[in-house]
């Protein structure tokens, strides 16, 4: 009884174990590849499977996901002979799991190497400062160079990023030294268009000061004009006004006896404010003669004024 409880526990046992080797549970996103008796069998996906004992075994684990894999920095020498440390990522994932596993040995050291000796390639081609500018065209072209050799290995290449390029520190520094030179340029080109600006506005408003100032003045001299020749017109017509007036009175009767009178009274009026403003005169000989002189002025207003009356005749 004791021998025969043992032979079956021994059995028990075994069939657990070939149970447990051939009864398999796949994970979500990953895929297995089976080799019968040392051949590629098939390639098994999510979910539970069964296989021989003895016969069947799983040889490749393969993970159907995106891997990230990390490019370690490498030095590379740009075109202008300067070297730079370059790091980055690339992304790839599984499409044919078989083609992974009998393809090539370590697809990831593969595409890690690669990637390596492409991207020092691509470098290569420009300059230094043109490295940072062209950080895109540079994971173009190595995903695209990728993407053509690890197609025979049942790998995609999705894309590659450069993460840090990093010059030599006397690099670092003269590009340093370069970008201070090209911000206080930039600083002296724009203090400079401030002024050029600045003299262009003050000018403007300097033109604009003295245009308006010379169109005020002329107005103020045309004002100046129209006023002087409103005054003179004044004065013109009233003079006109006055003149008639006293022709009018010389017709009258007695006009020219009054007129006598009065040019009489302004020849002895000046004639005595001569000797108030100078101590030496040169007068005429018949200056005293008053009644000759009244006459010479009356002759003046009647040859100026033929239609006034004659003087009326002296009674007897």
């Amino acid at each position: 009884m004791t021998g025969g409880l043992i032979v079956l526990l021994i059995f028990a046992v075994l069939v657990l174990i070939i149970i447990a080797k051939t009864a398999i549970v796949v994970p979500q996103q990953s895929a297995y590849v089976v080799e019968r008796l040392g051949r590629y069998h098939g390639t098994i996906s999510a979910g539970f499977h069964v296989l021989l004992p003895f016969v069947d075994s799983i040889r490749y684990r393969h993970s159907l996901k995106e891997t990230a894999i990390d490019i370690p920095a490498q030095v590379c020498i740009t075109r202008d002979n300067v070297q730079v440390g370059v790091d980055g990522v690339l992304y790839l994932k599984v499409l044919n799991p078989e083609r992974a596993s009998y393809g090539i040995s370590d697809y990831l050291f593969a595409i890690t190497q690669l990637a390596q000796t492409t991207l020092r390639s691509e470098v290569g081609k420009i300059d230094l400062d043109r490295t940072f500018e062209e950080r895109t065209n540079i994971n173009t072209q190595v995903v695209s160079e990728l993407d053509k050799a690890s197609e025979s290995w049942g790998v995609k290449v999705l894309r590659y990023e450069i993460k840090n390029i990093t010059p030599p520190h006397d690099i670092l520094a003269a590009m340093e030294k370069q970008m201070r030179a090209e911000r206080e340029k930039r600083a002296v080109i724009l203090t400079s268009e401030g002024t050029r600006d600045a003299a262009i506005n003050t000018a403007e408003g300097v033109k604009q000061e003295v245009i308006k100032a010379s169109e005020g003045r002329k107005q103020q001299q045309i004002n100046e004009a129209e006023g002087e020749a409103a005054a003179i017109t004044a004065v013109a017509t009233a003079t006109a006004a006055g003149i008639r007036s006293v022709a009018e009175a010389i017709k009258m009767p007695g006009g020219f006896e009054a007129v006598q009178l009065r040019v009489a009274e302004q020849y002895v009026g000046q004639f005595g404010e001569l000797a108030k403003k100078s101590n030496t005169i040169v007068l005429p000989a018949n200056v005293a003669d008053v009644a000759s002189m009244i006459a010479l002025a009356m002759k003046s207003v009647q040859a100026s004024a033929p239609e006034a009356s004659a003087p009326p005749p002296r009674r007897p």
